[in-house]
């Protein structure tokens, strides 16, 4: 049973590894509809619709400058689904963008924040991660921009890629809650300390359990607040979830994973989705792609029995 904002969903399929610092998430949209996502959603009550895919520059290959990687590229990647999101919310539909790699969050997010500030609603991202994804171009160790786009929503970044959405910063870091973190970057960690980003890392979820860092994610929701999650399947444990480009030992378990899904079901305020970084030149017989719709069930109110 659908329990999101919207009862009408929009699959956006992004195919780019643009920003990755490996080739193959440009292969995700297609796996993910292999793996029969739109079945999945339909299935939980909603009427889908597959906008097929963006069509954007190629991958060159290339080596940083100035410390971007692939600069003009990920803009134009991003300004095209910023509007393709955009465009969904204005006709009350949800976006789910099919990733290609994280940078593309940068376009996603600031069009949620964008319909938030034009129609007056409080916005929470959930980041599901492995990593904080808040790197700059001095701190960044290979210029790959889909380690940058959290930063890059909150205003630490080139202009071209801040300014996406017309509102800079285009988010407040205090909208934020980063779940699953266990790998960042040195210079990293103290810029998302600086900027007062709430995270739960896997040592919080290990001392306190996936259930009090979900319950404080979710905290102060109410009917006014959008909800979007950007999902990085590297978030999952690389043994449930081998099928991503930085895989990180150590993340929650599948287990884990349904019961933070179940819980962003329960709190009503799904408005946006984004599903990213999935690499099916890594995986095994889509196994990642097969997990990712197995929670995506569950985010829109799959569940073993009828909940009050």
């Amino acid at each position: 049973m659908n329990t999101a904002l919207y009862s009408s969903v929009s699959l956006i399929g992004v195919p780019t590894d643009i920003g990755a610092g490996s080739r193959g998430s440009c292969m995700g949209p297609e796996a993910m509809r292999v793996a029969n996502v739109a079945v999945a959603l339909a299935n939980q009550g909603l009427e889908v619709v597959d906008r097929g895919n963006l069509r954007g520059p190629s991958n060159p290959w290339l080596p940083p400058v100035d410390g971007y990687r692939h600069l003009a590229e990920v803009v134009k990647w991003s300004r095209l689904l910023h509007e393709a999101v955009y465009a969904e919310l204005c006709l009350e539909r949800l976006p789910i963008t099919l990733g290609g790699d994280h940078s593309l969050a940068i376009g996603s997010i600031s069009a949620v924040a964008r319909r938030c500030r034009e129609t007056g609603k409080k916005l929470r991202i959930l980041w599901l991660d492995a990593h904080a994804d808040f790197n700059t171009s001095t701190l960044t160790p290979s210029g790959n921009i889909h380690g940058m786009p959290v930063a890059c929503l909150c205003g630490l970044g080139p202009q071209e890629l801040i300014e996406i959405g017309g509102h800079v910063p285009s988010i407040s870091p205090k909208w934020i809650r980063q779940i699953g973190i266990r790998s960042v970057d040195e210079g990293e960690k103290l810029l998302v300390h600086e900027q007062n980003i709430e995270v739960f890392d896997m040592r919080y979820i290990d001392e306190m359990g996936m259930r009090s860092a979900m319950k404080l994610a979710l905290s102060n929701l109410d009917a006014n607040t959008h909800l979007h999650v950007s999902f990085d399947l590297d978030f999952l444990d690389p043994e449930i979830a081998p099928g991503v480009g930085t895989k990180v030992r150590g993340g929650p378990t599948y287990r884990e994973a349904q019961l933070c899904m179940e819980m962003i079901a329960d709190s009503g305020c799904l408005g946006s989705l984004d599903v990213m970084e999935l690499n099916p030149a890594l995986d095994t017989q889509n196994l990642t792609a097969n997990v990712a719709v197995e929670l995506i069930e569950s985010l829109f109110g799959k569940s073993t029995l009828m909940r009050k």
